[in-house]
């Protein structure tokens, strides 16, 4: 039976030096026992905190904490990235399905676990709320679960469930979930969504991530039916679509009629609808985005991001040059499933342009150290505000010809005279 501890220093105390600590994500952040680890650890050595992306963390991003606390990062996000580029970080490149067999291999250990739950109901459960991803692995593993209940946590089905038996020492902190608003889109970000929502057909199962651009395509599926949602995460964008009734769900094979998913991001009404909701289920991220799982499902469609594509069609998505920006993610994941999939298809949409339209994302060699998430035999549908190119089963001089012709148009010059084939 877990401890009821009365304060945050009193859960954190069984943290000592050396101890490899798994910290629950995204929106699920126990930041609350973040900024109390920071001031923890001062006293230890050598604390590993593995994590994907943290929000409000930024307490255990301090210089001070050099020597005392180490992030280990399997996907880099705004606090971690001076840190990682400067040595003073860890990034671990893996795709997001193989986090949990990671942990639970044993390959990775980890001696704790520092969640955020929900209340116990009457039957001594606690969810992990808007998070499962790969803290269901970490908890199953590791030798003590420490956990913050927050009764702003939402309740939430599938895999998300936590005995409070299974936990060691808890503490009950009041605090909010951190949301985010869909930003107004810019025009590009509407010209793209409209392209990718061209090469969307009634039925389709979508995965996509979050942001302007797959809200922006979103917002053009009005006029679709019958579509349905596997996919790591979802945002606010989806919630019209499914009170509409465009998404139901019903042409799925995995889990018909529900929304299948491992982490949600974004406003208090998405944390509302997906609040005891048995139509959303929160699934471990290795079933989720296992392939094998995807392709069951026909007509998948996912849509993914990128930094720079070179014109041989090699995406880069989790660096700039040799800087680590974000991660892996699901994008090789769901483009494997996708094209796996009966019917089914891959998609990879950017603007044309970067840093205000000084620079081309499209290049005809990937910046110096710039590394392949989804490699040039992977590639299927490039989408830019410029329009489509369809990029499968094409010779390297087609997918340079399509990709100049989506490109922005003061770079497409510059781009053929690259061109040696």
């Amino acid at each position: 039976m877990a401890v009821i501890c009365k304060t945050v220093e009193e859960a954190l105390a069984p943290i000592k030096s050396g101890d490899r600590v798994w910290c629950h994500s995204m929106a699920a952040t126990p930041y609350r026992l973040l900024e109390a680890l920071a001031v923890h650890v001062l006293s230890l050595e050598n604390v590993t905190l593995l994590q994907l992306h943290l929000e409000h963390a930024e307490a255990v991003c301090q210089p001070q904490l050099v020597g005392h606390l180490r992030n280990r990062c399997y996907f880099v996000s705004h606090g971690t990235r001076e840190l990682v580029n400067t040595g003073k970080a860890d990034y671990v490149p893996i795709f997001l399905s193989e986090i949990p067999k990671l942990l639970r291999s044993g390959r990775q250990p980890i001696d704790v676990a520092l969640i955020q739950v929900s209340p116990p109901d009457r039957h001594g459960n606690c969810s992990l709320g808007v998070s499962v991803e790969a803290t269901l692995a970490a908890c199953n593993v590791a030798k003590t679960v420490i956990a913050q209940i927050n009764p702003q946590m939402p309740r939430t089905h599938g895999d998300a469930a936590i005995s409070l038996k299974s936990i060691d020492f808890v503490v009950e902190i009041d605090s909010e979930i951190p949301a985010s608003s869909p930003a107004v889109p810019k025009d590009e970000h509407l010209q793209i969504g409209g392209h990718v929502a061209e090469l969307i057909r009634d039925g389709d199962c979508l995965q996509m991530g979050i942001g302007a651009i797959p809200d922006a395509v979103l917002a053009h599926l009005g006029n679709h039916r019958h579509l349905g949602i596997h996919t790591e995460m979802f945002s606010s964008g989806v919630l019209p679509l499914v009170a509409s009734g465009v998404i139901d769900n019903s042409n799925k094979v995995i889990q018909p009629g529900k929304i299948v998913t491992s982490f949600v991001l974004g406003s208090d009404a998405l944390y509302d609808f997906v609040a005891d909701n048995t139509e959303v289920l929160f699934l471990d991220v290795e079933y989720v985005n296992n392939p094998a799982v995807i392709r069951k499902n026909a007509q998948v469609v996912s849509i993914n991001s990128a930094i720079q594509i070179d014109l041989s069609g090699q995406v880069c998505a989790d660096s700039i040059g040799g800087k680590v920006y974000s991660g892996f993610g699901g994008q090789v994941d769901f483009v494997t499933g996708s094209q796996l999939s009966e019917g089914g298809r891959s998609i990879i949409a950017m603007p044309s342009t970067a840093l205000s339209g000084s620079q081309s994302r499209i290049v005809s060699h990937l910046s110096g150290g710039a590394g392949v998430v989804t490699s040039r035999a992977q590639v299927d549908f490039i989408v830019t505000e410029y329009g489509v190119a369809h990029l499968h089963g094409r010779s390297l001089r087609e997918r340079a010809e399509r990709l100049i012709a989506i490109a922005h148009p003061d770079f497409r010059e510059d781009l053929a005279t690259a061109v040696n084939f």
